[in-house]
Order: C-alpha cells, then structure tokens, then sequence
C-alpha cells in the first residue's frame, strides 16, 4: 500500500511539471517568416506589423523574404525533406500557389481551419471567391485585382494604337525591339498576356493550353520581334520609362502603381485589345505543411487578422493591385486619404469603362497553369538576356 501510495505522489508530480511545460509551450512567443513572391508584402506589410504590435505575447518577431515564384517549391520542399521548416506563410500568386499544389507543399487551410474564417466564402467579392475556388482551400485569397491583358505605351512613341491582336503584331514588326512582356512564370502582366490571347484570338479552349494552336502560333510569330523576356515585370517598366521599349504587357494595378511611384511618366497610357477577357489576379495565403502547433496557430490568426475589414483598406496602397481588397464592404473610402488622392489621380476614365464592360474569368487551375508555363518556356522563352 505503501508503495502505491509513493508510486501515486511520483506520478502527480510528473503530471504537474507536465502540465507547467505545456502550458509554457502554449504561451512561448513565435517567431513567424514570410516569403513574398508576389509583391504583396507591398499591399499587407503595415497590417502584417499591426498584428505584431497587437499582439506582443503571441508574436516574439516577423521575418520578411522575398523570393522569385519559380525558386520557392524547391526552397520549401528542400525545408521540408530536412523537417526544418522555417518558412511559416508564403505570400504568392497564382504561379506559386499552382506550382506548390502540384508539389503537395501547402496545408489545407479551409475548411480544415475554417473556425478562424466564419462566413469567408460569403464575405468574399465574386471573384476574389472564384479564385479562391480554383486551389480548394490550400490558399486563402488576400488580395484581388481585375488583372489584364492591357498594355501601358508611351505616347509620344507610339501615334497609332494597335486595336486588335493582329494590328499589335503588325506594330511589333514594324517596331522591332520595342514591345515587350516579362516571362508568364514569374510575371502578373506576363500570365494574363498569356492566358489572356487565346480569348482574343478565339482559340478552341482557353482554359486547356494544349489546344492553344491559335495563341501558340502567335507568341512564336512575335517572338520574332521581341529582344528578350525579363524575369520580372518590373525590368519592363524600367525600360519603358527609359525609352527602350515602347508598348509592354501590361495589368491594371501595375499601370497605375508605376504611374502613382513616378517610375514611368504619368502622360503614358494604356490600351485594351479587342476581344479582351479580363483574365483576374489574386495572391493568396499559403502556409507550407509541416509546422508545429504554436506557430501553424499564430499564422492562422495573421491570416484571419489581414482579411479584417480595416486591414483590407489598406491594400489600396499605391494602386499596385488596384483595387486590392478580397472582401465585400471595403470601399476607396475606407482606405487612407492619401491613399484615395493617389489612386483618384491615377484612375483613367477607359480603365473604369473597361472594368465595367469586359468579361471576366479566372486564371488556369494548378494543372493547366503550370503546363502552360513549361509549354511557354520551351516553346518560347529561349530569350533569356
């Protein structure tokens, strides 16, 4: 009896420093990083270090990297395949979040956490939700934007604007050198260029580019014509402004965020093609598989916190994903005054008009996105400077 009565007191006491551990395990701060390969840090970044500065007893610091969209599968597998992940959210566009799905990198988010997001799928705008749809809850939609294709040009270059995707490659003949568009993996403006034509060019199936003989044929044709493919949008706004190039693949949030910063003139303006649908872009949320407990619950709550509705104003920013907010009930008033001055200033009345009238659909699923960036890449992109 003796020993049991011993044996009985040794056991409570294991139990109660496991109990004092666990409970340190449960409030020990975090340290969270985040990848950004979209530019997004660029809408989300002051709502990211609000929620640090809310939370000075869950969130010990936060670590931003950025990364290109093409490197970053590899860097997550090779975290994973070592069990050290240390990359707790990745900021992406449909190019990461496609190509990571494939990989099997991402957690599901939703529903399997869905208590962290009550009523999300109402909450968001149609197509913010739509694109949400596509990825079946492995990424939570951020940010959404119209997309492209659209074309920023320098006015006082180009005195005639092409109006059809064959008055573009007649100019691009005409001109050669002066057009450009950046490589579709790793470039907004270049994707919704690329998924973009074969619904300018009426191609059998947009959405399978293996039936792409129309848009295929096309971008072979152009390529004729076009130095070289930068592996990023914003080498192409660089040379537009520096007169290198004249017309370049274009996105409205990109238009009007590189106008707003005084990279390119403010005088320079943009045009549609006829025909255009506009192809929707959106940069998700995605939290790589492998996380303990404390840091997977404290990325949950920064992603439920950035979809607020006082966060989401602020991704107005400076037009670079006009207009920026995912969720319903966030207008140009909610955001910053300085913010709603730029972006007013900034906003063309054809833009408006565009918005209003053209078509919409969302990009490629993971599948199809990805094929079509390997059939680009070896079809096309062979121009690499």
């Amino acid at each position: 009896m003796k020993k049991k009565s011993i044996l009985f007191g040794v056991l409570t006491v294991i139990l109660f420093f496991l109990m004092i551990a666990n409970l340190g395990a449960q409030t020990k701060k975090v340290r969270l990083s985040i990848i950004d390969v979209a530019g997004n840090l660029q809408l989300t970044k002051p709502a990211i270090e609000a929620f640090k500065k809310a939370n000075p007893d869950l969130i010990e610091d936060i670590e931003y990297l950025k990364a290109t969209a093409p490197e970053l599968p590899a860097k997550i597998k090779a975290q994973q395949m070592a069990g050290n992940i240390t990359t707790t959210m990745v900021l992406t566009g449909y190019d990461a979040m496609a190509s990571g799905l494939e990989m099997d990198l991402w957690e599901n988010i939703y529903p399997t956490y869905k208590q962290y997001f009550p009523n999300l799928e109402s909450r968001y705008l149609p197509g913010a939700k739509a694109a949400f749809d596509l990825f079946k809850g492995y990424g939570i939609v951020v940010t959404y934007c119209p997309g492209g294709p659209m074309f920023t040009y320098n006015p006082e270059k180009v005195k005639k604007v092409p109006q059809t995707a064959e008055e573009l490659l007649e100019w691009a003949k005409q001109n050669p050198g002066k057009f450009m568009y950046a490589r579709p993996a790793n470039s907004g403006p270049g994707r919704a260029f690329l998924q973009g034509l074969p619904y300018i060019l009426g191609d059998k199936n947009p959405k399978d580019p293996k039936t792409w003989d129309k848009t295929w044929a096309y971008l072979k044709e152009l390529d004729k014509y076009i130095d070289y493919y930068p592996t990023g949008t914003a080498i192409t706004f660089r040379e537009l402004a520096e007169g290198t190039r004249w017309i370049i693949a274009s996105h409205l949030g990109w238009d009007m965020n590189q106008r707003i910063l005084g990279v390119i003139p403010s005088n320079f303006k943009g045009f549609f093609l006829k025909n255009t649908t506009w192809v929707t872009d959106a940069h998700f949320m995605c939290m790589p598989k492998g996380l303990d407990e404390a840091r997977k619950k404290a990325t949950l709550q920064l992603m439920a916190w950035l979809l607020r509705a006082e966060m989401q104003a602020l991704t107005y920013d400076d037009g670079y994903f006009y207009p920026g907010p995912a969720i319903k009930g966030v207008p140009l008033s909610s955001a910053p005054k300085e913010t709603q001055d730029k972006i007013k200033a900034a906003m063309r009345p054809e833009y408006e008009k565009a918005i209003k009238e053209f078509p919409s659909t969302t990009q490629l699923g993971a599948k199809e996105l990805v094929e079509a960036f390997d059939m680009w890449d070896r079809m096309i992109g062979a121009k690499v400077k």
